[in-house]
């Protein structure tokens, strides 16, 4: 199968943004949920969340695109993908059992679910999710139209506004402690949904399944020319846009003086424009996609030429961190979490910080940066272990 150049580009874009996300929480995250302390830190956290959030969704958009509906066989496409995925994220979510928290604790708890300390593997129980149904729905997808896969897509597209729905309908969720800890929110029940019953109509139709159908519709009846390129850039903007506003009234309507702060209910409603499935996180990721591909064509003699091939850039950084990425996404956060309280200890925080109104945002970029090249360095040097290092970094 001829390599798909632009998504190589893409893939290192998203991994990078994904540790932008993961720097920023600490300005919008903490005490007994949410805790903003300046105006200028409640700006640069809309800032990134509209620019980065789309992270997750590209992700699964590439993922899509390439495997989907399958090239192989179930049994074939399973074994590699447990190889790919499975081995490495049971080798790290070890190492990060052992590494923080309590291990004996956080290995009891492994049976169950991911170790919460570890929050960002919670991606890989979901991918693994979307890997088991693409068998399933792969001979549908061999055959179905462009009418039939738009009228799925728009029913999912509706099934992007149920947040807000739960919370017209609801107000704020009060959160209920769960008995292990874990708080969960107390849904407004729609369509369907009960107490007895939280497959709901949209239940199966809805979530992340709706990237997988969207990466096959873009490669199947999308065409890669400059007029989708910038309708592609007008979504994102638009995205963008909406989201960063969204999260700025959000925070105005939490108070009128800062610092503030919440339990975790208000830190959920101040997540709910950036919720991985909602509308305008679509927008953008949508819109990013199809920027990425049109810059990378064969009409204009980037990303899928030869030339492109041979680019000493391509080969000796974008393609090995490209194939690392995963990896990388598994190991960031040993790095990421240590880099961010050294940036804080020289920086300080907000406003007051040695840099003004510019110590967050250098802080989260260079968390991000220096988080970004050891996670890659890493990650491709352990890859290249014979024999051991697929199973290390997939």
């Amino acid at each position: 199968m001829k390599r798909e150049i632009w998504l190589d580009f893409l893939r290192v874009t998203a991994c990078f943004m994904v540790m932008i996300i993961h720097s920023t929480e600490p300005f919008y995250l903490g005490g007994d949920g949410g805790l903003i302390l300046t105006p200028t830190d409640a700006f640069w956290v809309a800032l990134f969340e509209g620019l980065c959030r789309c992270c997750v969704p590209v992700f699964l958009i590439a993922s899509s695109y390439l495997q989907f509906p399958l090239h192989y066989s179930t049994g074939e496409f399973l074994r590699r993908r447990a190889v790919r995925i499975l081995i490495p994220m049971l080798v790290w979510t070890l190492v990060y059992a052992l590494v923080w928290g309590e291990p004996v604790q956080n290995l009891k708890g492994l049976l169950f679910n991911f170790n919460y300390a570890a929050g960002h593997l919670w991606f890989v129980y979901m991918l693994v999710g979307i890997y088991l149904i693409m068998p399933l729905l792969s001979p549908w997808a061999e055959k179905v139209s462009q009418k039939e896969l738009s009228i799925y897509l728009g029913i999912w597209l509706f099934t992007l506004l149920i947040p807000f729905f739960r919370e017209w309908g609801g107000g704020i969720p009060p959160l209920v402690q769960a008995a292990d800890g874990l708080p969960a929110p107390a849904l407004f029940p729609l369509w369907g949904e009960a107490s007895w019953n939280p497959f709901g109509t949209f239940y199966y139709i809805s979530g992340f399944v709706g990237y997988m159908l969207l990466g096959l519709y873009i490669r199947r009846f999308i065409p890669n020319t400059r007029q989708k390129a910038v309708q592609g850039l007008i979504l994102y903007l638009l995205g963008f846009t909406v989201i960063v506003f969204g999260l700025l009234r959000r925070f105005s309507e939490t108070g009128e003086s800062f610092p503030l702060s919440g339990d975790l209910a208000i830190a959920v409603a101040w997540e709910v424009p950036i919720t991985y499935c909602s509308l305008f996180v679509l927008c953008t990721a949508l819109g990013l996609t199809l920027i990425f591909r049109w810059r990378c064509s064969s009409e204009r003699r980037s990303c899928h030429s030869e030339r492109s091939e041979e680019s000493p850039f391509y080969r000796h950084l974008i393609l090995p961190l490209s194939k690392a990425g995963y990896g990388m996404y598994l190991i960031h956060m040993l790095a990421l979490v240590q880099f961010s309280g050294l940036f804080r200890s020289w920086l300080g925080l907000g406003a007051d910080g040695a840099l003004g109104v510019w110590t967050t945002p250098v802080q989260i970029l260079g968390t991000a940066l220096c988080s970004f090249v050891v996670a890659g360095l890493v990650a491709v040097l352990l890859q290249r272990i014979p024999k051991v290092g697929k199973y290390l970094m997939g």
